[in-house]
């Protein structure tokens, strides 16, 4: 393990330097500019026809194809895996590694990330497919297969990165889906239950977490989706009342947790002294690393999910998306910052908790110095709801990778493996755990934005299609682009919705 461990800790820092986080943040600025800053312009529009359009939209809440799920229910099995212990464990970690201004960094790789997850999934759509049973699967190993592949001496680039991408993507569900999730369960219940042996209380919920997920990833996509769409929106609007709640509580502190945010980003104070930018450099790359482990803009893994939307315009699966990484990362995660820099808890200059306690235990502090006993039960049942439906959020993405690699048929025996990795997950270090699941997040986004970026004028081409049809109404009678298969194509443009 220790072995394992060390040759990890290298892959990590060659993943997440330079070079990868360039790749990374340099994606989503790319597609904001290539989109002439379509997340900012088109704000509104997002909003009226994704979260808006709720109530008045049937078909953004239900969907009448046995074979796919509705929008909503996109949306919600999405956060339900972006959602998760990154938005809590993620972000005091952060803020403990690289300093309040890590905050700031987080909020910028949510903005330009906001345009990655939107290209993927307009990608993802135009790229689908119906697997032997009926069901849209969709991903970046199609658009790698089948965009990249189309081009210019990219059939081999595009096959090789689609097979890269699906082992990756495996591998980070027994990761960032698995061992990350339950040991930061093990730990919050193991805080509530000081008394008890932590290895026995790890045990005991590895196996009851195994037996409730059971329970729902042997249904399918539909179970999953439908668990989803009952705990997300709950779970989201709990954590958040209870942070604003905390917020208004120390609503004085505020200005100083925003000073010390910009400050610590920019770091002038240390600038002056000659070591500024290793600072904000530091600050920099915890803020993009768990901004990054927590909306997952980039990775190529939500698009799996979106893909099975009921849509037919590629355009709004990706109005989904950047509405995912806007309540993930601007409204979620910052709610979670503010708790910890208001509750002083930590120290506004460096970040460095004034107790020692890091990651989650630096949450449960902030959250029980506020509401006493209460504290501790809350991010408990947060961190739980959060973990358990990321893990069923992340089995999903997992089994689309396996099905792309063996076949619909062999999916059973990924489940079984998955479910039997929760097991071991339990009784893993919590900060192992978020290492590995770092390395994997980076080795999947690799083939994932080298599609993006390939395939980045294919992007703007839909959106521009879409906008005069659809927004500008310049010329809504222009031939509408739904799939690159001109069957799927026909088949969306018979649909009368």
């Amino acid at each position: 393990m220790d072995a394992l461990i060390a040759f990890n800790d290298k892959l990590n820092g060659i993943v997440w330097g330079v070079p990868a986080l360039t790749l990374l943040i340099g994606t989503g600025v790319l597609m904001t500019v290539l989109t002439a800053f379509f997340q900012f312009r088109r704000f509104g529009h997002m909003w009226k026809n994704t979260i808006g359009g709720l109530f008045h939209k049937k078909e953004i809440r239900t969907s009448h194809d046995k074979h796919s799920i509705s929008q909503f229910q996109a949306l919600c099995t999405a956060l339900s895996a972006t959602i998760g212990t990154g938005n809590i464990a993620g972000v005091a970690y952060a803020i403990t590694m690289g300093g309040p201004g890590a905050v700031f960094w987080m909020w910028i790789a949510a903005i330009v990330g906001m345009m990655t997850n939107y290209s993927e999934n307009v990608l993802g759509i135009y790229f689908r497919r119906r697997n032997e049973k009926g069901e849209w699967s969709g991903g970046a190993m199609y658009y790698l297969k089948d965009g990249v592949g189309r081009m210019k001496y990219g059939k081999i680039v595009g096959s090789v990165l689609a097979v890269l991408f699906s082992l990756f993507a495996i591998l980070a569900s027994f990761g960032i889906g698995n061992m990350g999730q339950l040991v930061s369960i093990s730990e919050s219940i193991s805080t509530l239950a000081s008394s008890a042996n932590p290895q026995t209380v790890s045990l005991i919920t590895g196996i009851v977490v195994m037996v409730l997920a059971a329970l729902v990833i042997v249904g399918g996509l539909k179970r999953i989706a439908t668990t989803n769409e009952k705990i997300v929106p709950f779970m989201a609007v709990f954590f958040i009342l209870g942070s604003v709640v905390i917020i208004i509580m120390n609503i004085g502190k505020v200005p100083a947790a925003f000073a010390a945010i910009f400050k610590s980003a920019f770091n002038f104070k240390s600038a002056a002294g000659g070591i500024g930018g290793a600072v904000i450099a530091q600050a920099m790359q915890w803020g993009f690393k768990r901004g990054v482990f927590s909306n997952e803009a980039g990775l190529g893994s939500s698009v799996m999910v979106h893909s099975a939307s009921n849509v037919k315009e590629p355009v709004v699966q990706g109005l989904w998306g950047i509405f995912e990484v806007f309540a993930d990362t601007i409204i979620v995660c910052t709610c979670t910052a503010l708790v910890i820099l208001t509750s002083g808890v930590v120290n506004l200059d460096t970040g460095a908790s004034l107790s020692g306690v890091t990651k989650l235990g630096l949450a449960t502090e902030a959250f029980t110095a506020n509401f006493g006993t209460f504290g501790g039960i809350f991010i408990a049942v947060a961190v739980s709801l959060f973990a358990f439906t990321t893990i069923l959020g992340w089995s999903y993405y997992g089994s689309k990778a396996w099905e792309y690699l063996f076949g619909t048929k062999s999916i059973l025996i990924y489940k079984i493996i998955f479910l039997g990795m929760i097991i071991v997950s339990a009784t893993i270090d919590a900060s192992v755990a978020i290492d590995f699941s770092d390395t994997f997040n980076g080795l999947m986004s690799i083939p994932n934005l080298i599609g993006v970026l390939c395939l980045s004028g294919l992007v703007v081409k839909i959106t521009k299609n879409y906008t005069v049809r659809k927004i500008t109404k310049k010329d809504p009678n222009a031939e509408p682009m739904y799939s690159f298969d001109p069957k799927i194509q026909k088949e969306q443009e018979a649909r009368q919705d």
